[in-house]
């Protein structure tokens, strides 16, 4: 009897000790996956955030536009063994036009994913014609299609949070582009059409991680949003400074407010996400500017000639 009821202590004892393996070995690889891919938010690198602070204080009409809210930059260095993230008004939650259909976007893939959405050629040449065209018409079936109610649902989701409270909002849907229909402005800032440029950065972060729905979903994403029709804005400008780049964009106009948004993918270090939102009569050509100006950001090697002044005039929300 005392040799059976040690046998057992051993056998018990030994289990306890195998499952304390599994679970260890298990937290050991979560924490390692966490570990290869941080969160944006984590990766505000000093370095890419004053060389951006300096070009702009160094440009008066850039500035002033900073400091009254009317100008906001994001930049995202995929260089590296680790991304550099370095945004100017990052939360500030603006009018962005047609840029947010890129919400609409990433709504029909996470429908086509649950069913509530049938994937056939005319959703897909709608998709296409609302990215690349920035068709309103095609833009305002698939919002008909999908729901307003679930596209916000979705930007909501603890899964992606691109309209977060706690960050000033974000990406948002509130009114079909159409004359017609029913306005559903965001519950902070009253916008229909919304973004801010911390958002519209982990939206494409996260596209190039393949990480928005499934990996075969990104790619369809990065599919339609490659090869831009309209010529204009950043376009323009990567048009000129690196012709063989391959670009994933979308940009909006109303009236005086200017957005745009891209992913290059070039040769050497053109490997970043850029986008900007300005509020100027001005906006497209301060938005052919950026390019250059971000371009410089992500190439400079130090931080010397930044002054002890402009170190203190930070022009950055700290998230």
């Amino acid at each position: 009897m005392k040799i059976k009821i040690n046998r057992g202590i051993h056998l018990c004892l030994l289990s306890l000790f195998l499952f304390a393996l599994i679970v260890n070995a298990s937290y050991a690889t979560t924490q390692h996956a966490e570990n290869d891919w941080p969160p944006l938010y984590h990766l505000v690198n000093p370095n890419l955030q004053s060389q951006l602070e300096y070009l702009v204080n160094s440009d008066a009409r850039l500035k002033e536009l900073v400091i009254n809210k009317k100008l906001a930059i994001g930049i995202v260095d995929l260089n590296g063994k680790e991304p550099r993230f370095a945004r100017i008004n990052g939360n500030k939650m603006m009018y962005a036009a047609s840029l947010p259909k890129i919400a609409i976007l990433l709504a029909a893939y996470e429908s086509f994913e649950d069913g509530s959405l049938k994937e056939d050629r005319e959703v897909h040449e709608d998709l296409a014609a609302m990215i690349r065209h920035s068709s309103n018409d095609a833009a305002t079936r698939m919002i008909d299609r999908i729901g307003m109610r679930k596209i916000n649902a979705v930007l909501k989701n603890s899964k992606y949070e691109f309209y977060d409270v706690r960050h000033g909002g974000g990406l948002w849907v509130g009114k079909r582009y159409a004359k017609k229909g029913t306005r559903h402005p965001d519950p902070l800032n009253g916008i229909s059409h919304g973004a801010n440029v911390t958002q519209i950065c982990r939206f494409y972060y996260l596209l190039s991680e393949k990480r928005l729905v499934s990996p075969s979903r990104s790619e369809q994403m990065l599919q339609n949003l490659s090869d831009p029709a309209l010529n204009h804005k950043f376009v323009y400008s990567l048009d000129r400074l690196a012709p063989d780049a391959k670009l994933y964009r979308k940009s909006g106009t109303w009236r005086k407010w200017h957005s745009d948004s891209v992913f290059v993918q070039g040769n050497r270090w053109r490997n970043y996400i850029l986008t900007a939102m300005v509020e100027s009569s001005d906006g497209e050509a301060i938005l052919k500017s950026i390019v250059l100006l971000a371009e410089k950001a992500i190439k400079a090697k130090n931080i010397s000639r930044i002054s002890h002044k402009n170190k203190q005039n930070n022009l950055s929300e700290q998230l």
